[in-house]
């Protein structure tokens, strides 16, 4: 990401460029950027200039986060009623619970990077298009040798990481819920709108549901009751913003079918983590 020059001659000939998701914590080579999100964004940039100068590409697919889409109002005084793809997480705010500079960079780079890719499809006479998928936290399963991050964070509360159960509470203090998606619908996700005539350019949410930290915790409780509660922490609540509409989204209008719902995203995770031994 951070020698985006060296992406060129995998994207001449292309039709269709995924940017998928960089690891949230890397190194930054010496010499570079300044930070993370400065180095993002100049990738961004520099690879939407590669597109153009394919004369193949049409279209440019985009795994964004939904920390991007935080329905917190401009002053910090609570959430916006719900939460939608017009949404733009302010980030002169402060998140609280377990905020610090890596999750706070993660989130600045998520957001300013998918404005500079956004902000293409604005330009007068473009090549191509830019898509971009605000992906919530990713559930389910892996094919991994290790438990990926992600789905440390959803089995937190049973495996007792403060760490990863920090990433729980930072994104019910950040979105006011824990968007939830699993790992084979975010990959159908990518091919529906690779394969989808155009137009389809902008932002989609990529999320089978919004619940927040209680609701998770309860999920535990009651479908799994063999399984000992080692954080009974929550954060936020009482608090749940979702969508105007459960079962309605712009992707959902535009015919994508979500496989799998919340639970199977967090009774999948507990199965992965039996597998891997990390439950």
């Amino acid at each position: 990401m951070y020698d985006a020059a060296t992406f060129e001659p995998a994207i001449a000939g292309c039709e269709f460029v995924f940017l998928v998701a960089a690891p949230m914590m890397h190194d930054i080579p010496a010499g570079r950027s300044k930070d993370a999100t400065e180095g993002i964004v100049g990738a961004m940039r520099t690879i939407l200039q590669q597109c153009e100068r394919s004369k193949t590409v049409r279209r440019v697919i985009h795994t964004g986060s939904v920390v991007a889409a935080a329905p917190l109002k401009e002053d910090g005084q609570g959430f916006k009623r719900f939460v939608d793809e017009s949404c733009w997480t302010p980030l002169n705010l402060s998140y609280g619970y377990a905020s610090n500079e890596v999750l706070d960079a993660y989130v600045s780079s998520k957001t300013l990077s998918e404005k500079e890719l956004l902000r293409y499809n604005d330009s007068p006479g473009k090549a191509f298009e830019v898509v971009t998928l605000l992906c919530g936290l990713v559930g389910g399963d892996t094919l991994l040798p290790d438990v990926p991050g992600s789905i440390r964070s959803v089995v937190s509360p049973l495996t007792g990481d403060e760490t990863w159960h920090g990433g729980l509470k930072f994104m019910q203090a950040l979105l006011g819920a824990v968007p939830l998606v699993h790992v084979d619908d975010v990959c159908e996700a990518h091919a529906f709108c690779m394969e989808r005539p155009a137009p389809v350019a902008g932002r989609f949410l990529c999320a089978a549901g919004y619940p927040n930290m209680r609701g998770i915790v309860d999920h535990y409780c009651r479908k799994h009751p063999e399984l000992k509660l080692r954080i009974k922490e929550v954060a936020g609540e009482g608090v749940r913003v979702q969508p105007a509409t459960d079962d309605r989204s712009k992707l959902v209008d535009m015919g994508f079918k979500y496989r799998h719902g919340v639970e199977e995203v967090i009774d999948g995770g507990v199965e992965c983590a039996k597998r891997l031994g990390l439950l």
